[in-house]
């Protein structure tokens, strides 16, 4: 059991807190405020308790000063004064007296937010090659450190792990969150557990699918990955996309799967790879030479939806088609319906594009949980230690 923020002391304490404020933004304007709203409820716990909070965040990747002028947080911290209602103070530095005497005026119950952590990358990788003088010495700005960026947590970078090698270190509410949920359904999941793993290569989720071959009794398998498993079964699959050099190892999967892993029966298939092109639904034993498949059809969507209406966990990773084409969505939009649908179930997705489509759809309520992180979330179902929660003391 890791330590959370409710196990410390936080009235008078300077309290660094990490969160994972790597937003979307145009022309420094936040265009997806989901990443910000999903930090408040530790940022308001911390305040209410009389914390003085020091909050930071990286965003996007920096390597040059020129990267610099459209990364900064300045229009988060706007952003985040006006959810959280009070002044949040924005120091436009990631160390030395400007930050260190900003840090010394905070009052109990007050916030500032310092710049994009990933600035010091680019002088040399001090912030994600985890420099050790960098770690100590924003860990030397606070009394006690609360990790609540699992976006992040699969990465060894100076703001998680540098730091928690310094300084009493504790979860957030939404890193638990993530441990309890997703952790909970690798570690301990209530039966029966149904995994759903789509996106475009088998190459991204091997780990996943030989970690949850393990745990699940149904692995339901969609998106572009699905036509190396056909073709490892001697399908003809046509012009669709194809890893050729994974196809024995598809083949092994599906050997020690044979009981679990279920395949889509029909699929959509268009001449291109193109938003307007002609398509048509087709069984998969009948995917013509000259088109590729961009979408599971209806009839697997009505046999994924039979595997899962009894389901007790449900962990759902990676689109069944290519669901930003209006046209090839059908099949994403009927798993995330039928997932948003069960009643009695824990049902989470693994951030991502499964994680936009349920937002882009309206069903983001209709989920137990919906991951922040998409690397770390596959890291974690591939049972990995994660290196941003294994640096979290420890109840």
């Amino acid at each position: 059991m890791k330590k959370t923020v409710e196990d410390i002391e936080l009235k008078g304490k300077k309290v660094l807190l990490r969160a994972d404020l790597n937003v979307p933004m145009e022309d420094g304007t936040v265009t997806n405020d989901n990443r910000i709203v999903q930090a408040l409820p530790t940022i308001k716990y911390v305040l209410e308790q009389g914390g003085r909070v020091i909050l930071f965040s990286h965003l996007g990747k920096v390597k040059t000063e020129d990267d610099k002028k459209d990364k900064t947080l300045q229009p988060v911290a706007d952003k985040l004064g006006k959810l959280l209602g009070q002044t949040v103070l924005f120091v436009p530095e990631t160390r030395g007296s400007e930050l260190e005497s900003a840090i010394d005026d905070l009052k109990d119950g007050e916030i500032l937010l310092f710049e994009n952590t990933r600035f010091e990358d680019v002088d040399g990788k001090k912030e994600s090659g985890n420099d050790a003088e960098l770690g100590s010495y924003w860990a030397g700005l606070g009394d006690v450190f609360v990790n609540d960026a699992f976006g992040t947590a699969h990465r060894s970078h100076a703001s998680n792990v540098g730091i928690a090698g310094n300084i009493e270190t504790v979860s957030g509410y939404l890193m638990q969150k993530e441990i309890d949920f997703i952790g909970g359904a690798v570690d301990a999941p209530q039966k029966p557990f149904v995994a759903i793993l789509g996106g475009a290569k088998v190459s991204d989720k091997i780990g996943v699918i030989e970690n949850l071959l393990e745990k699940a009794d149904k692995v339901l398998i969609g998106g572009g990955m699905a036509y190396t498993f056909f073709k490892a079964q001697g399908k003809e699959i046509g012009t669709s996309l194809l890893e050729a050099d994974k196809v024995d190892l598809a083949k092994s999967l599906l050997d020690a799967g044979k009981d679990k892993i279920v395949l889509p029966e029909d699929a959509v298939v268009a001449e291109k790879f193109d938003k307007d092109a002609s398509h048509k639904t087709v069984s998969v034993d009948e995917i013509p030479d000259d088109m590729m498949g961009l979408d599971i059809g209806p009839d697997t969507v009505k046999a994924f939806e039979s595997h899962l209406k009894d389901a007790k966990t449900v962990v759902w990773n990676g689109p069944m088609g290519v669901f930003e084409f209006e046209n090839f969505a059908q099949g994403t939009i009927g798993v995330c319906k039928a997932l948003a649908e069960l009643d009695d179930a824990i049902t989470i997705i693994g951030g991502g594009d499964s994680a936009a489509a349920a937002f882009d759809l309206g069903y983001e309520d209709d989920f137990s949980h919906i991951s922040t992180g998409g690397g770390a979330s596959l890291e974690y179902l591939e049972g990995k230690e994660l290196p941003g929660l294994a640096a979290i003391n420890n109840k």
